[in-house]
């Protein structure tokens, strides 16, 4: 492909998934992989190149969603950037559960935005479960997992993973949630009961609310145009209960103008507390 025929290529995925409400910008990393998606799509379809795929989308409203699905990018394993969870499991669950035995609260809700096959939502349940909840016996852990992809969300469910994906996540804490079967890691039954998994798409829905800990990470920040990214970073912090906090990837920026939120550590931010009823 020439210069000229990169950039209009370019142009006109730009164009593209800005009616997804995506930025392929944000793609940046990754756009070469959209781009061998989408011309196999196209020599599936008989088409000649990009533009007649283009040309197809405006006859074929069910295409749409066949290319919001190619735009997916679920890149997730265990303890993804080991100082934000260490953090968190040092610091921030600690201190939640603190706040929720002073104010005689007995569940801390955790909702996982983008969580793809489960290694987030997980991690923060093996956390809470091995390094934590032995001190807060009357304190219990509610995690939910939402994505848009279905076939993700069954793997999830599953809870068994290829060895390397445990790769950043504590050795003592592997030997103690997951039983090897064959190639396979599997997160003991009692882990995976902590955590329940929905499908939802967090550009028109929000889960309910009140939540002590939301996690967006490496998605709304990354992929969604400007106009969605501060629709949906109002909206996750009205879920957040104040004193709660907000993960988002640790390269990654809150838009400008998002107030209610002070940055607590990279990647993780705070809802000021007020005083919350008991």
């Amino acid at each position: 492909m020439t210069g000229r025929e990169e950039l209009g290529a370019s142009e006109l995925l730009t164009a593209l998934v800005a009616r997804l409400g995506l930025d392929w910008s944000g793609f940046r990393r990754v756009q070469g992989t959209v781009r061998k998606r989408l011309r196999r799509r196209a020599a599936e379809l008989g088409l000649e190149d990009l533009e007649a795929y283009a040309a197809y989308l405006e006859t074929s409203a069910d295409e749409w969603e066949r290319l919001d699905a190619m735009c997916r990018i679920p890149i997730s394993r265990f303890y993804r950037d080991q100082v934000v969870f260490e953090h968190l499991a040092q610091t921030v669950l600690p201190e939640l559960a603190e706040r929720a035995r002073r104010a005689k609260r007995q569940l801390i809700r955790v909702w996982s935005a983008g969580c793809a096959s489960g290694e987030e939502p997980y991690s923060i349940a093996i956390a809470w479960r091995l390094a934590i909840q032995a001190a807060y016996p009357n304190v219990q852990l509610d995690v939910l997992g939402t994505d848009l992809d279905a076939r993700m969300l069954q793997r999830a469910r599953r809870g068994c993973y290829p060895r390397g994906t445990l790769r950043e996540l504590p050795e003592r804490w592997q030997e103690a949630a997951f039983d090897v079967i064959g190639e396979s890691c599997c997160l003991r039954q009692e882990l995976r009961s902590r955590v329940r998994f929905e499908c939802g798409d967090l550009r028109s829905r929000i889960a309910e609310g009140p939540f002590d800990i939301v996690s967006c990470r490496n998605l709304a920040f990354t992929y969604f145009d400007k106009g969605s990214r501060a629709r949906v970073a109002n909206a996750l912090i009205d879920v957040l209960r104040p004193g709660g906090v907000l993960l988002i990837g640790s390269k990654e920026e809150l838009p400008p103008g998002i107030g209610r939120v002070r940055e607590r550590h990279r990647g993780i931010y705070e809802k000021p507390e007020d005083r919350e009823p008991p």
